[in-house]
């Protein structure tokens, strides 16, 4: 871009912030009315909750602040790259979204989106979803260039559906073609694509790989959403998919994982299902032994997922293990340290002894917002902090 459209774009972007989810809700709208096939490729439920709007809103304007130096979003861009790659989106949706998202510009924002303005962020557009194909490009090549990897979608069969608690079930899967697993990184997810049979359309889930140390299968633990609307993919496979029954899976992505550092101590907090992640962190920093600290928030010791594969953990390794349930009611019958009621500032102080460790952190957007705040409290540095949420993320965070 010259420097007459990155003006253009970075004086006009306040006004895209002003009317941002106007916009990417008119352009949501009118792409699937031109392209429902794309239906198959977009979570839907993100769509009626407005959290999917909002996201994109946000990396819009995130894009238009730094579009004269957008070495600053690569981590974001590969955050969603990943996602992208996950779900397979490929090049030649890009143009599709550009169309639509410069007519949804147009459409809100009327005469004030001159033709001066529309080719600025024409540009612009173009500028970045280069910078995401060649990035998704890469990705998935080294998707399908693993030893037994894949591309796009390939169907596993349920080898084994194990009951972790009343909500929550784990899914052992196995590749129908029996060819070997491609390694992953402690803390990636994999996307799973069914047929829920009430949709019209595929629906996609994205679910972290809970197990690590056995390539014949992959482990995920759905916990079934209370919330009926949000929750047809995790109703669908408690209730419906059962040993034997064949689903589609993505290969493993994502970015949250565990630094390659072997002898640096970490920190694993998880708030209920969150665990799902930092369980194969916390084998893989076992088998590296390092120095680790492992921190669980739930709701009551009913709902403790791997409860007993911890225990088991727990008696034979050496690590410092804490567990608060936060509806007071502790579990007599266990080693582990329990505390009643919910984490706070003053347990990370007791429990966290190394501030220069590596900290990972997943749960509710509520409990991963106290938690970080908690840690900078106790001397924590930013940059020592991870963090992975599967709603859609807020891109602006790269400002800060």
């Amino acid at each position: 871009m010259n420097q007459h459209e990155i003006d253009i774009v970075k004086s006009t972007a306040p006004v895209l912030a002003q009317y941002g989810e106007q916009i990417t809700t008119c352009f949501y709208r009118n792409l699937f009315e031109a392209h429902p096939e794309l239906l198959n490729v977009f979570n839907r439920t993100n769509q009626r909750t407005g959290r999917q709007q909002t996201a994109l809103a946000n990396t819009v304007y995130a894009a238009a602040q730094h579009i004269d130096q957008l070495h600053v979003l690569v981590p974001v861009v590969k955050q969603i790259a990943h996602k992208h790659r996950s779900i397979g989106v490929k090049a030649e949706h890009y143009p599709i979204v550009g169309e639509f998202l410069l007519g949804a510009i147009k459409e809100v924002l009327g005469d004030s989106a001159t033709d001066d303005i529309l080719a600025a962020w024409k540009k612009a557009y173009g500028d970045i979803a280069d910078i995401f194909i060649s990035v998704e490009k890469e990705m998935y090549e080294q998707a399908e260039g693993a030893k037994g990897g894949w591309s796009d979608y390939k169907p596993f069969v349920v080898a084994k559906k194990v009951k972790e608690s009343s909500d929550v079930y784990s899914f052992y899967l196995k590749p129908v073609d029996q060819n070997p697993l491609p390694t992953f990184l402690p803390g990636q997810y994999v996307s799973v694509r069914v047929q829920v049979p009430s949709e019209e359309f595929m629906s996609i889930r994205q679910y972290s790989l809970s197990d690590f140390g056995d390539q014949s299968y992959y482990r995920i633990t759905v916990k079934r959403e209370v919330n009926v609307a949000e929750g047809e993919v995790s109703a669908y496979l408690h209730d419906h998919v059962e040993v034997g029954n064949e689903i589609e899976m993505s290969a493993p992505a994502g970015d949250f994982v565990l630094e390659q550092s072997e002898e640096h101590p970490v920190v694993l907090i998880s708030g209920g299902v969150g665990i799902t992640p930092t369980m194969p962190m916390l084998k893989k920093s076992i088998e590296e032994h390092r120095d680790i600290t492992f921190i669980h928030a739930v709701r009551t010791k009913e709902q403790h997922i791997f409860k007993d594969e911890l225990q088991e953990l727990f008696a034979k390794y050496p690590f410092s293990y804490h567990v608060a349930y936060s509806d007071g009611d502790v579990d007599a019958d266990r080693t582990y340290d329990q505390k009643a009621g919910r984490i706070i500032r003053d347990d990370l102080q007791k429990w966290c002894k190394n501030p220069e460790a590596s900290f990972y952190i997943c749960g509710s957007p509520l409990f991963m917002e106290e938690m970080i705040k908690s840690l900078k409290a106790i001397g924590v540095k930013s940059e020592s902090i991870h963090f992975e949420a599967f709603t859609p993320k807020m891109s602006v965070a790269v400002t800060e």
